[in-house]
């Protein structure tokens, strides 16, 4: 493994509230603005270099909502590389890939080569183009990108080290890469990616007394599945409970409710996405 030092990217989904600085960030740096060997100009529409995908689980009551910047990954094994010619596509020893704005012309394959679908076609220059981690500004001296300095919650942040330390630091801060189909080994890390990454259980345990519903708080519900426990929660004040985390396309789970130690109710639930199944009398 290389000790040379390599520039890797943070992106932490929960701080993103889709407030967009960062895209407009990346077109104000882009368009219109040429950078010699490093891109030409991004054209005013149709780019997205920086991408704000949305996900959302749940039903109501029970909704959760994330943002998730995604960019061009700078692979280690980069699709697009493999269907480059002439050179048009160089990988550098910071790990920074750049197409390169003169050699790919006319090399529409490329776009079609990314499995993010983080290239884009300049269809009036007849080339392609990506997010190039500002490495115009880093080789000037920045040690931050341009998306960092937009960004008002932090989501952001430019890592330069050695693969083993970013392995480490991967592992510390369980930090997930976009692993699609065909591969890449993305430089591009997520962290807290739970809403795209997993599903929750969630609902409410009530009871009734004397014709009233009264919430239950303090109530253990254990999800099982094929006999091993993979989840539980606590009913707070108002009775709802979220098992997070869950595999998607889990299937039918088992539900045990326990109060006092004392397993008082079971159901089951399919999971899919995540799923809120209403309220459980007790």
């Amino acid at each position: 493994m290389s000790k040379a030092k390599k520039w890797n990217m943070i992106v932490n989904v929960a701080k993103c509230n889709n407030c967009y600085n960062c895209f407009v960030g990346a077109k104000d740096e882009y368009v219109g603005n040429e950078y010699k060997g490093y891109t030409a100009p991004q054209p005013l529409h149709g780019h997205q270099w920086i991408d704000i995908k949305r996900a959302e689980g749940g039903q109501w009551p029970m909704v959760e909502a994330q943002f998730r910047p995604q960019m061009c990954n700078h692979c280690d094994d980069a699709p697009c590389m493999k269907v480059a010619k002439n050179g048009a596509i160089t990988k550098r020893a910071d790990g920074i890939v750049i197409i390169d704005p003169v050699k790919s012309k006319g090399q529409k394959e490329i776009v079609d080569a990314c499995p993010y679908n983080s290239v884009f076609w300049n269809e009036e220059l007849e080339i392609p183009q990506a997010w190039p981690f500002d490495a115009h500004l880093l080789d000037n001296g920045w040690d931050k990108t341009k998306a960092e300095t937009c960004c008002p919650t932090d989501v952001f942040k430019s890592v330069k080290v050695s693969d083993a330390e970013m392995l480490r630091i991967a592992d510390q801060e369980e930090l997930k890469t976009l692993e699609a189909k065909g591969g890449g080994k993305p430089r591009v890390y997520y962290k807290n990616s739970d809403v795209f990454d997993y599903a929750f259980l969630g609902g409410t345990v009530i009871k009734v007394n004397n014709g009233i519903e009264d919430c239950v708080e303090g109530v253990q519900v254990t999800a099982s599945k094929d006999g091993a426990v993979i989840g539980s929660a606590v009913t707070d004040g108002f009775g709802d409970f979220k098992i997070q985390k869950l595999t998607k396309s889990l299937g039918s789970v088992e539900l045990k409710i326990e109060r006092d130690g004392e397993v008082i109710k079971t159901r089951t639930a399919d999971v899919q996405e995540s799923i809120y199944i209403g309220c459980i009398t007790i």
